[in-house]
């Protein structure tokens, strides 16, 4: 077994995960990866089990690469003011490879994500919503994070006041960290799959955070949006599914 924990009070929790995890009945997630919400300690955390990988990805995490819950770890470490408190990470290994892993956050108390946001276009203070999260992405930028899954339920909004929100950002496995181009910055916001004029507003109050022109912007933005909604949609018609605009 290999593990991390950020704090000798959540020990005994990271050491016997997977007692917790397989005691715990409060299932939000159940599908290629697993999430259970437990209590532990008067707080709610979330445990996050990652799905066995097939032998040619043990053999890469075992040997090649960080697993999937080590890079959720250390990442949430590096950027604690964007994402959820890392609680820890635990690896376990059979016959010498990577068998299961899991991820321990806090369970951040959000109240909505920019999903709802994009797709209810009555939704309350949305413009100013779409202002803040611009604000915030601009933030993530400016530390040289890029979110490689930067899509709508990745993205938890908690209201704090009439005009304040707070975002955090989860499912943080896939990041890069570097130093963005303007492009790079623009590009990231493909794949939130909002309508046109939903970007537009979002992009006008990025680009007042960089050295580039509203109209260059948003057709930077449009471009990259559209090329992976191209990207998706061809794939669901070589799969039989809907088409989604």
């Amino acid at each position: 077994m290999r593990y991390e924990v950020s704090d000798t009070l959540y020990s005994d929790l990271i050491q016997n995960i997977r007692v917790y995890f397989a005691e715990a009945k409060n299932s939000i997630w159940d599908k290629r990866n697993k999430i259970k919400i437990i209590s532990y300690d008067k707080e709610k955390l979330t445990i996050k089990s990652f799905k066995i990988p097939h032998i040619l990805n043990k053999i890469a995490y075992t040997f090649l690469r960080d697993s999937k819950a080590k890079r959720s770890y250390d990442n949430s470490m590096k950027i604690l003011e964007f994402v959820p408190k890392p609680i820890g990470y635990v690896e376990y290994e059979k016959f010498g490879l990577l068998h299961d892993s899991y991820f321990v956050c806090e369970k951040y108390a959000y109240d909505f994500t920019i999903r709802e946001v994009l797709l209810q276009n009555n939704f309350e203070n949305r413009d100013n919503i779409f202002r803040e999260f611009a604000a915030f992405t601009h933030a993530l930028h400016c530390k040289g994070v890029v979110h490689l899954d930067y899509s709508p339920g990745n993205i938890l909004i908690k209201k704090m006041s009439d005009d304040l929100y707070e975002f955090k950002i989860i499912d943080v496995n896939r990041m890069t960290f570097k130093e963005l181009t303007l492009e790079e910055r623009l590009e990231n916001f493909s794949k939130l799959w909002a309508k046109n004029e939903d970007l537009k507003c979002i992009i006008i109050a990025y680009s007042q955070f960089i050295d580039m022109d509203e109209e260059s912007a948003v057709s930077i933005a449009r471009n990259a949006s559209q090329k992976h909604k191209d990207k998706k949609n061809f794939k669901k018609r070589l799969k039989g599914k809907k088409v989604v605009d």
